[in-house]
């Protein structure tokens, strides 16, 4: 009899779900999502999810003759944090500023995104969180949500597991880009603020969290009134609504997203040769949250200039004539704006510079990257 129930089931007819893979999952997720990506709808936009690609309009968004610019991305191991902590509602907006902002330093309007989540077990409560970050990330970008790809499989991830990746395509009408080569000796760098960690460093923001014995679901030290867990999980500021405006009209000069590599390695990025960044660390307040991981961790001020953005999440480079109506105009957009240097003649690369106390040195530093 045994050897009988043995064939029985090695003859048996398998499905997608012995295999563990639900398709009737999946379907009841697009559903669920469907309405999310519909409040996301701008002009240009016309596909509905579902189909095999989505559509985008160019001319009914405005653009006679574009540039088309892409950006993808991902959350990093942020997504760890928030998979331990039950902390899925904003981590999409995370993966749309990632990809955001990286279009919006080109002078690029993003037009669409497009999201990869991936998983071994499909848990339609976590995904439908997830894409409702990612819906309302992409409100705050003023770019529709026109598709993606959910993929479930079995063996890849461990329980409860996923990743996300993000891909998002902007329009720059031509010879509006921002290229760097505008940007010349005597620019001044204005800094907006950042709204924590945003995604990245986070590798180190978990070993530190792991070796110290933080409880993160405890008030955090540097603020009674909020948990460490949610302080980390802040989800990244999208620059767009607010700069985008001044980029038309031909105000900035360049701008740098500081994402992993910080102030010093990303600074370079932006400039044209003979140009050199000099980023003056005693222009601004050191966060509470850049402070208590500095000091958990014994990091030296110059490598926090190059691990994580120090409170300072954009830069914009742009004419000292105009600094004071630049900043009057995006504290009006609700951006707290900070001067944090200047741009010299000399070698292209960065230069971060701080004195005696300035983020807990005890002597004068500054840290160069050159490139």
């Amino acid at each position: 009899m045994a050897k009988h129930a043995v064939m029985n089931a090695k003859n048996s007819s398998y499905t997608y779900a012995d295999a563990g893979v639900s398709i009737d999952t999946g379907n009841a997720l697009i559903k669920a999502i469907a309405p999310l990506a519909k409040a996301t709808a701008r002009p240009g936009a016309t596909s509905e999810l579902g189909g095999f690609g989505g559509f985008f309009d160019p001319k009914a968004a405005g653009y006679k003759d574009p540039l088309l610019v892409a950006a993808n991305d991902g959350v990093g191991t942020k997504l760890k944090l928030a998979i331990e902590h039950d902390r899925h509602d904003s981590v999409g907006i995370d993966l749309v500023a990632m990809c955001v902002n990286d279009l919006i330093v080109q002078g690029a309007e993003p037009l669409f995104f497009l999201d990869y989540f991936a998983t071994g077990k499909l848990e339609n409560g976590v995904a439908t969180r997830v894409v409702a970050g990612i819906a309302e990330g992409c409100k705050q970008a003023g770019c529709a949500l026109i598709g993606g790809e959910t993929a479930e499989m079995p063996g890849m991830y461990g329980e409860g597991d996923y990743d996300l990746a993000g891909f998002c395509v902007g329009a720059v009408e031509r010879g509006e880009q921002l290229t760097g080569d505008a940007v010349a000796p005597g620019d001044v760098l204005i800094g907006l603020a950042s709204s924590g960690v945003h995604s990245n460093g986070y590798s180190l923001v978990r070993r530190l969290a792991a070796d110290k014995g933080w409880k993160l679901d405890r008030p955090s030290l540097f603020d009674q009134d909020r948990l460490l867990i949610d302080a980390l999980i802040e989800p990244t500021r999208i620059y767009v609504a607010s700069l985008l405006p001044l980029i038309r009209e031909g105000l900035i000069h360049g701008l740098a997203h500081i994402t992993g590599g910080g102030l010093l390695e990303n600074l370079p990025r932006i400039l044209p040769e003979g140009a050199h960044a000099a980023v003056d660390a005693d222009l601004w307040d050191q966060p509470r949250l850049m402070a208590f991981l500095q000091a958990q961790g014994h990091i030296e001020p110059a490598e926090m200039a190059r691990t994580f953005n120090c409170g300072v999440g954009m830069v914009l480079a742009v004419a000292e004539r105009d600094v004071a109506a630049i900043t009057e105009r995006l504290e009006a957009a609700g951006e707290t704006v900070c001067h944090v240097g200047v741009i010299r003649e000399g070698e292209r690369g960065c230069t971060v510079r701080g004195s005696k106390g300035t983020w807990s040195a005890t002597e004068e530093w500054e840290a160069t990257h050159l490139g």
